[in-house]
């Protein structure tokens, strides 16, 4: 673990060559690094043109310096942000005066990382800039601020404090056993248990919403061999992913195609006819198209109307029936959408009906919802100590079980928790962050 007392510098730009690169200094020591390297420290919080100088003196850059004391900054340390002139060369020798005047180059995440330690913002909202920085759509940008602003937290917050309310009562009670305690106030105190239990339960049962919208939905094509799977996901991609051919049993793997789908990131898979064979490879392909169908979001069960069958995957999943070959009089009863993917036509209803699946995937209303598997994991576990609490006998089991269900809480916002969760979390961010 690094020490959090040394002062660190990263670039907080984007990577490769630009007109201007910011770097950014935190800790203890940024106002004395800067005084090394510009020798004339600007006012607080405005922005001055400075030369940058070695420790030989020797000029490095004419930049625009910007000294922020703390603690009300992004990390709550003292912080120092050079808006550099952007070649390579100017940022190799600020960087090397910089550690000379004794900074060290950050880790990864270690100014979020430091953030939190010093109270900037919680574990939900320090997750919630890293899924900013990593956001490929609207969606996702929006769900990320919205974490970030803290609507999350405030949810678990509320639990905990009720959660922590109802301990102290417990714990009244097992301290003063004499004081018998009234039959309707553990009455209400069990009703109290009973009902944070109930929403976390609710918010537990999210269809995976924020999580599915975070990492981007599946969506499988699926069809008997030569029913135009490899023409339909060209077209949806609007490039050449697949190859297109008459022979049957061309795809014999998963092909893969990433874009984005009524604003949420969508991953399209081409998947190899479904057909008995005897052809191992063949074989092969066709046991993975169906594994895959199993675990989409969505399957686009695509029929051609000459006597092919679809056999669509029994997973509980949606399935759109889309009728292909539209062009040729192609019809098929039932069939949610009828399209030619060779010439088009009818591809824009198509993809606006897979846009309001996939909105019906990802939209939630009330509460933000869950958007990481640790944050599932920790409210499960919340979830079951509040149900031992419930049937716990004696008052020291309740107290125990809902200490492990605030404790539980805890650690997914990061008020209680342990380095290699902290490890795990901060890992995860870009060296400027």
């Amino acid at each position: 673990m690094t020490d959090a007392t040394d002062t660190i510098f990263a670039v907080a730009s984007g990577a490769g060559q630009a007109a201007v690169t910011v770097l950014r200094v935190s800790g203890q020591g940024a106002g004395a690094v800067l005084d090394r390297i510009c020798r004339r420290r600007p006012a607080p919080r405005f922005a001055a043109l400075r030369t940058l100088r070695d420790h030989d003196g020797d000029v490095l850059d004419r930049a625009l310096v910007l000294w922020i004391p703390g603690p009300g900054t992004y990390t709550g340390e003292d912080s120092v942000e050079l808006f550099l002139h952007g070649g390579s060369a100017v940022q190799h020798s600020v960087a090397t005066a910089l550690i000379e005047a004794g900074a060290r180059p950050a880790e990864a995440g270690e100014f979020s990382r430091r953030a939190f330690l010093n109270g900037r913002m919680d574990l939900l909202e320090a997750e919630a800039v890293a899924d900013l920085i990593a956001a490929e759509s609207d969606a996702q940008r929006r769900q990320a601020l919205r974490q970030l602003d803290g609507a999350l937290g405030s949810v678990y917050a509320d639990w905990t404090v009720r959660l922590t309310r109802l301990l102290a009562q417990q714990e009244a009670l097992i301290d003063f056993p004499e004081d018998d305690l009234p039959p309707a106030t553990e009455a209400a105190m069990l009703a109290e248990i009973g009902k944070v239990r109930s929403e976390i339960a609710a918010h537990l049962d999210d269809g995976r919403r924020g999580e599915r919208l975070r990492e981007g939905l599946v969506i499988a094509i699926t069809g008997a061999p030569n029913v135009g799977k490899s023409t339909l996901i060209n077209a949806l991609a609007g490039r050449e992913v697949a190859i297109v051919s008459p022979q049957a049993g061309t795809t014999r793997d998963v092909l893969e195609a990433r874009v984005v789908i009524g604003g949420v990131p969508v991953t399209l898979l081409d998947t190899a006819g479904l057909r008995e064979t005897a052809d191992d490879v063949e074989a092969e392909g066709v046991r993975r198209a169906r594994m895959r169908a199993a675990s989409a979001d969505l399957v686009v069960a695509l029929y051609d109307g000459g006597g092919s069958v679809v056999v669509s995957p029994d997973n509980g999943n949606r399935v759109l029936r889309v009728t292909n070959k539209a062009d040729l009089g192609v019809r098929h009863q039932g069939a949610d959408a009828e399209v030619s993917a060779l010439t088009g036509l009818g591809m824009a209803s198509l993809k606006e009906r897979l846009a309001q699946e996939v909105k019906r995937l990802v939209d939630s209303a009330g509460p933000p919802p869950l958007t990481r598997a640790r944050h599932r994991a920790g409210l499960i576990d919340s979830a079951s100590a509040l149900e031992n609490a419930l049937s716990a006998e004696l008052p020291e089991l309740r107290g125990e079980a809902l200490r492990q269900a605030v404790r539980r809480i805890g650690r997914v916002t990061g008020r209680v928790g342990t380095e290699a969760v902290l490890d795990a979390v901060f890992r995860q961010f870009c060296i400027g962050k």
